[in-house]
């Protein structure tokens, strides 16, 4: 069972943006993830061995 979660991201700058922090999310086992640079949002699907916390980090560490 997966728990879905929508992440606000502040900050992008560029479409190329997106596409690291979608990136840098999916590379999470499991995990499927939409950036949205225009909504400054991430939609993210995570399965149950992975943690929301785990998934703002991953965002923190894009930056």
């Amino acid at each position: 069972m997966s728990n879905i979660i929508e992440l606000e991201i502040g900050g992008m700058t560029c479409s190329s943006c997106a596409a690291r922090i979608e990136k840098r999310l999916n590379r999470i086992p499991g995990v499927e993830a939409s950036v949205n640079y225009a909504t400054e949002r991430a939609k993210v699907e995570l399965p149950e061995s992975a943690t929301v916390e785990e998934a703002i980090a991953s965002v923190e560490r894009s930056e």
